[in-house]
């Protein structure tokens, strides 16, 4: 080790400044764990002029710490009594080595997968609301001509640990609620399908084919996630059709045809009052997604852009996994005709721009199949 101090590289108070009140803004309100864990990391390892910078959490059930923000590295997990972060995590004291292969708490693992050479180190426990650790920022090789990491260092990396745990908590709270979200709005899903015999896996394959081809057809992230939400209601209205009905193998008559139609206002009007977007977009996809881009469609005959974009991804959506199931009343179609019958239904069933952009990119949507079969 050279004779560079500490003090080699310190920032200026007005480097410090700009730097917590850049990522200030860029963390307030982010509420998406993976991409608030990468902010930290990086105002982490600016502020300590680090080479590089992890942000690890703590899983108490399964003590372990793990962390998705290793810079150069996937996730990983490590036990809590492994190594300087879960020193750090067992005493919550701050740590600071010099050359970490001199200090028998360092694990050399991660050093090994990567090829990496850890020399210097800081640990610090990040806190929650109620004082408990629920993290640590973990700095590794301070640069800029220094060997080690200063109690500056230690002062500065502080400022930022001391308001994370709150932003912390909170993406995880958030990530809780929508992954609850989630899981409700695909067991309504799963409610009108199990009355019909039809597997928890559709709608689950309806989401992700949905989510695909919006994806594909370029719409925002945000609108992707929607429509993967709200997609997997889209026949939410069999609820109110009779079992004799639902689940009768042979040919409807036209009379019991009618009842089945009436599924997508029974879906619109279990949506259409709420004031969430979720539900305002599913009241859409219920109701519009048996339109047809010829007008031929139900409930209202609607054609080309008057229908919605949401029910025209989801009845490709429908369809392809529709004709692929088997169904109470028909056997599972091999992938080339259902190809062919979507080929055919260009301009007529689909919206043909939707309809070569699924075909183009099959593979995605034989992947997702494959990813959700239905158990035997």
């Amino acid at each position: 080790m050279g004779d560079n101090g500490p003090n080699q590289g310190k920032l200026s108070a007005e480097e410090m400044l700009e730097i917590i009140l850049d990522y200030a803004a860029r963390i307030s309100g982010e509420n998406n764990l993976d991409t608030l864990l990468i902010l930290m990391a990086e105002m982490g390892r600016k502020l300590v002029r680090a080479d590089r910078c992890t942000l690890w959490l703590v899983d108490r059930e399964k003590k372990l710490i793990w962390t998705k923000v290793a810079h150069g590295i996937d996730r990983i997990e490590m036990p809590t009594n492994s190594g300087l972060a879960g020193h750090t995590v067992q005493t919550g004291e701050t740590v600071l080595v010099k050359d970490a292969y001199q200090d028998k708490r360092f694990n050399p693992a991660i050093d090994q997968k990567t090829n990496y050479r850890t020399r210097s180190v800081l640990c610090m426990p990040i806190r929650g609301l109620d004082n408990e650790i629920i993290g640590v920022y973990q700095a590794i090789n301070r640069g800029l001509g220094a060997d080690w990491f200063s109690e500056e260092d230690e002062k500065n990396l502080s400022l930022a640990a001391s308001y994370m745990g709150k932003s912390i908590q909170a993406a995880i709270l958030h990530m809780e609620l929508v992954e609850t979200q989630r899981e409700i709005i695909f067991k309504l899903g799963e409610v009108s399908e199990s009355r019909s015999r039809e597997t928890g896996q559709h709608v689950k394959r309806v989401a992700k084919y949905s989510a695909a081809l919006a994806n594909l057809h370029g719409l925002t992230g945000a609108e992707v996630q929607l429509l993967e939400l709200a997609s997997p209601m889209h026949d939410i209205g069999k609820v109110a059709v009779p079992d004799h009905i639902l689940k009768k193998p042979g040919k409807l008559t036209p009379e019991e045809y009618a009842v089945m139609q009436a599924h997508t206002e029974e879906g619109y009007n279990i949506f259409k009052n709420s004031n969430r977007r979720i539900f305002k977009v599913a009241a859409i996809i219920a109701y519009q997604h048996h339109e047809k881009w010829d007008g031929t469609g139900y409930p209202h005959g609607l054609k080309e852009k008057e229908i919605h974009l949401y029910a025209r991804i989801t009845a490709i959506a429908d369809v392809f996994d529709a004709l692929g199931s088997d169904r109470v009343y028909k056997k599972a179609w091999p992938l080339d005709q259902i190809v062919r019958f979507i080929e055919e239904q260009k301009g007529r069933h689909f919206d043909p721009y939707l309809a070569n952009l699924f075909l183009n990119n099959l593979t995605i949507f034989t992947e997702i199949r494959s990813q959700y079969e239905d158990a035997q």
